[in-house]
């Protein structure tokens, strides 16, 4: 980058595509890498921590960051794959600098910080945070309450202080674009104490798409940290499915209370899936698939397949039962995919265009059986029934890789090699 280029504010450039100099995309910017100096001068700036493939982060350094502009980073091409750990004297500029309060040193009032902007130093290859975005006033939910200003790094104190009760409304709203595993990726690398404060910050839906992508050890600290009903609150929002693999993980007691402070029918249905073995088709199962009774159009269909909320594997197909028509259901009859919807007139009935053919799942089919059954008929969801013929819920190719993998596989670097940069 040229001598004189303008300031860029850190919030712009979380999530930025990062590419090597021959146009291929790296990965994504997930935090940059700070160092703090003696005195007021402006900390300089290390590096970058880059999401690439897996959602492993790694260190680029600056030096090989050749441009930064039009909403992407570019880089000399060179990039270790080593998996990135933050060194003691090192500070995440987006992680552990927004939100802080600090204090301004011409008239000692106390601000929280919005944003920091960093440059180009003229002629060289390094960069430094210079400017401080801060909002006065007392910390909060919103925004833009209070007056806004810019001020020089050596115009406030306090980043070299340890932060209590730092608060994350304005690093939430930095990482708002992120999907649901890239944000549980950024939590995770976050320290114990800012990762729940981020986690508080979210709304209960964010917080438990959140949560059931992030490790199990991470889903605990966070679920423990909250109160009872918000707790409770997060785990009626999760997957059923997902709910009850986290709370398995929790004491008899603890989980006893959440279930009891948890909806009548979410936790019914969470009890359900308790009751059967992990590995098996009746503990990977989710019990809300979409289903449909035998007169329902397949313009009803498809106005169900839209539903935003919904999986694109559980999308992919609905369940024709008889009433009840919520599980577990009444009789079977079988199954309509996608595809098929789309071939048919909108007045067609779903009883009509049902592949019967296909059998479905016990629950307590192993997972090995699971895993076959989904590679020999070519399927991302499949149908689970019990002995009476009555639909329990449907196995999505999402919970059958999470299982597939290794147990730690959101940690874990498959192909890490190279050193870390300087």
């Amino acid at each position: 980058m040229a001598a004189g280029a303008p300031r860029i504010f850190v919030s712009h450039l979380a999530g930025v595509a990062v590419f090597d100099p021959v146009g291929d995309q790296v990965g994504r910017v997930g935090d940059l890498v700070a160092m703090l100096r003696v005195g007021r001068r402006p900390p300089r700036l290390l590096g970058m921590v880059v999401e690439v493939l897996s959602r492993r982060r790694v260190f680029v350094p600056m030096t090989r960051i050749t441009g930064v502009e039009s909403g992407q980073v570019i880089t000399t091409g060179v990039v270790n794959m080593r998996r990135f750990e933050r060194r003691p004297t090192e500070r995440l500029v987006l992680g552990e600098l927004l939100d802080r309060r600090v204090t301004l040193v011409e008239t000692g009032e106390e601000v929280t910080v919005l944003d920091v902007a960093i440059r180009q130093l003229p002629a060289r290859r390094e960069w430094e945070i210079d400017k401080v975005f801060v909002r006065r006033g007392k910390g909060g939910a919103l925004r833009r309450k209070g007056e806004t200003l810019t001020v020089e790094w050596s115009g406030v104190t306090g980043f070299s202080l340890e932060e209590h009760g730092q608060g994350a409304e304005n690093l939430v709203a930095t990482y708002e674009r992120l999907r649901p595993a890239d944000l549980a990726n950024a939590l995770h690398h976050l320290s114990p104490k800012r990762r729940v404060e981020v986690a508080a910050a979210l709304d209960d839906d964010r917080l438990a798409d959140v949560l059931e992508e992030l490790p199990e050890d991470d889903q605990v600290e966070i679920l423990g940290e909250l109160q009872e009903e918000r707790a409770a609150d997060v785990l009626e929002a999760m997957d059923p499915d997902d709910a009850a693999d986290l709370l398995n993980e929790l004491p008899d007691e603890e989980k006893e209370r959440l279930l009891t402070l948890m909806r009548p029918d979410d936790a019914a249905d969470v009890r359900r899936l308790m009751a059967y073995e992990e590995r098996t088709a009746g503990g990977l199962m989710t019990t809300e698939p979409i289903v449909l009774r035998p007169d329902a159009t397949v313009a009803d269909a498809l106005a169900r397949v839209r539903q935003q909320d919904l999986s694109p594997a559980l999308a992919a197909q609905v369940y024709v039962c008889r009433p009840p028509d919520e599980t577990p259901t009444g009789k079977y009859l079988g199954t309509v995919h996608f595809q098929r919807l789309l071939r048919d007139p909108p007045f067609t009935l779903v009883s009509s265009l049902v592949d019967s053919d296909l059998p479905p799942l016990g629950p307590d089919t192993p997972l090995p059986a699971v895993t076959s059954y989904f590679a020999a008929y070519n399927l991302v969801a499949a149908p689970v029934v019990d002995e009476s013929g009555s639909l329990l819920g449907a196995v999505t190719v999402d919970d059958v890789l999470d299982h597939l993998l290794p147990d730690d596989w959101r940690e874990t670097e498959f192909h890490e090699e190279g050193v870390r940069g300087g």
